[in-house]
């Protein structure tokens, strides 16, 4: 029907504007690509009378997948996690925006804050060293070596441990995260893979960024 097309526009354009003058990062015109992008990634969730509360983690998975080329289960279970603000289990049109803004665009600051949620494992406010074990555990290619790959682990934690672990207190909290960032870019992502390469994110936002058919 296309009066109900002309309606859907309508409210796309609405919402964002609303929600371009609410984040960063994106103007109104990339706002509304990217609502639209997120209906089409919703699919058929989005029939009326189905009431939809956002991506839910399997499709928002299967994107950090297809576009941004993450495996790492762990990972992307994090990076989920750290969109939903909310917590309840979906990602809604403005925390899908919100997220992008960062993961995409974020200044140094916004992804360092980033890095750190998706790193604390528990939302304490630190990073432990048996969280730190883990994601590297989990994020390891496991190669057949004569050593136990575990030790090897163990070893690569208490190094960054020292290095990073500013106030000696044992755990990693957001300042020593910061710190340690602002003197070596590099530790932005020590942990684990949870931003996109700058190849992907070209791609990405050609993609999105692309005028609709028809405008």
């Amino acid at each position: 029907k296309p009066e109900m097309s002309a309606l859907n526009k309508k409210l796309t354009q609405t919402l964002a504007e609303t929600i371009s003058k609410q984040v960063k990062h994106f103007n109104k015109r990339e706002t509304e690509c990217l609502i639209r992008l997120c209906n089409g990634l919703l699919g058929d969730q989005t029939l009326p009378g189905r009431a939809v509360s956002g991506l839910d983690r399997a499709r928002f998975m299967d994107m950090l997948h297809n576009s941004f080329g993450m495996t790492d289960v762990m990972m992307m279970d994090r990076v989920f996690h750290t969109f939903d603000k909310d917590s309840d289990g979906y990602i809604s049109v403005k925390e899908w925006i919100e997220g992008l803004s960062v993961f995409l665009r974020g200044t140094l600051d916004e992804k360092i804050k980033y890095c750190f949620a998706v790193y604390d494992l528990n939302s304490d406010g630190y990073i432990s060293r048996e969280e730190m074990l883990q994601m590297l555990n989990d994020s390891m290619i496991r190669e057949p070596t004569e050593e136990d790959p575990d030790e090897g682990i163990k070893d690569l934690v208490e190094i960054t441990f020292k290095r990073m672990d500013y106030d000696h207190d044992g755990r990693l909290s957001y300042a020593d995260f910061e710190r340690a960032v602002r003197e070596e870019n590099l530790l932005l992502e020590a942990f684990g893979s949870c931003l996109p390469d700058a190849e992907s994110t070209l791609v990405f936002e050609e993609q999105a960024f692309k005028d609709p058919p028809g405008q």
